[in-house]
């Protein structure tokens, strides 16, 4: 199942039934779980931990040091889960002292030529598409939607079922169950089409939508907002989650859209 073209350290863990094809490098200090393939010319570097039936494309890279100035060599690592695609030339790079670790969720679909910097949290059964750019401790939480070539600041968070138009630049922080779309970046709307798609009843997406026409469409500041919101709409999980995310926004939630 391994290619005689392929290099391994004689001391990376590779499991039973792993694919490695022509011309992979994998280095010392590497796990990778079994049933995943890793396609020709990839390059799996120290700190890589790599799950169960992944499948990983020709040209990435996986688990190089971060770009970052402050980086002192310190241990870290990346992180990827189970069932996860990277396609073709896609970087991961491990962590710093911040949060010791990248990590990327199981289940997620990265296209070809994406970058995920370091110390960022990617959740589960997410799909950044060709060319999105993630800056350094991004936090993407779980089944969110990037379009493709978008690019996200660092420290940014993205909500968990978030769909992110494509070409998109993300300066602020996208709240969960939400369309952010147009320039600058704004408010569009509910994901609806998803929501329904991942089971989610009209009692809840009823809910949703009713939480952000007070947060958004109703002019008032956030924090007059917050406090509708929980005066007004009965508790669930749903609303807290929202509630909690805008609450602890530390870069600010993008904006309604104005056509001003």
């Amino acid at each position: 199942m391994i290619q005689p073209l392929a290099y391994i350290h004689p001391q990376a863990k590779i499991a039973d039934n792993v694919v490695i094809e022509p011309f992979v490098t994998i280095h010392k200090d590497v796990e990778i779980g079994e049933g995943t393939w890793i396609g020709p010319n990839v390059t799996i570097m120290d700190g890589a931990r790599i799950g169960k039936n992944c499948r990983i494309f020709p040209g990435a890279v996986i688990s190089a040091v971060p770009q970052d100035l402050k980086f002192g060599g310190e241990y870290t690592i990346a992180v990827i889960g189970d069932n996860t695609t990277i396609r073709e030339c896609v970087t991961v790079n491990r962590g710093t002292s911040d949060r010791k670790e990248t990590r990327i969720g199981s289940n997620c679909l990265l296209m070809a030529y994406v970058h995920i910097a370091h110390d960022c949290i990617i959740g589960d059964n997410c799909i950044l598409a060709n060319a999105v750019q993630v800056a350094g401790h991004v936090t993407v939480n779980d089944w969110a939607i990037i379009g493709g070539t978008s690019a996200i600041h660092q420290f940014v968070s993205i909500g968990a079922h978030v769909m992110v138009s494509g070409g998109s630049l993300v300066k602020k922080d996208i709240p969960p169950y939400t369309k952010a779309g147009r320039e600058p970046l704004s408010f569009v709307g509910i994901n609806s089409v998803g929501l329904r798609r991942r089971g989610f009843g009209s009692e809840k997406i009823n809910q949703i939508q009713e939480v952000y026409r007070i947060l958004y469409m109703k002019n008032f500041n956030t924090t007059k907002a917050l406090d509708i919101i929980e005066a007004d709409i009965t508790p669930t999980e749903e609303r807290d989650e929202i509630v909690n995310f805008v609450r602890n926004s530390n870069r600010g939630i993008m904006k309604g859209f104005s056509s001003n």
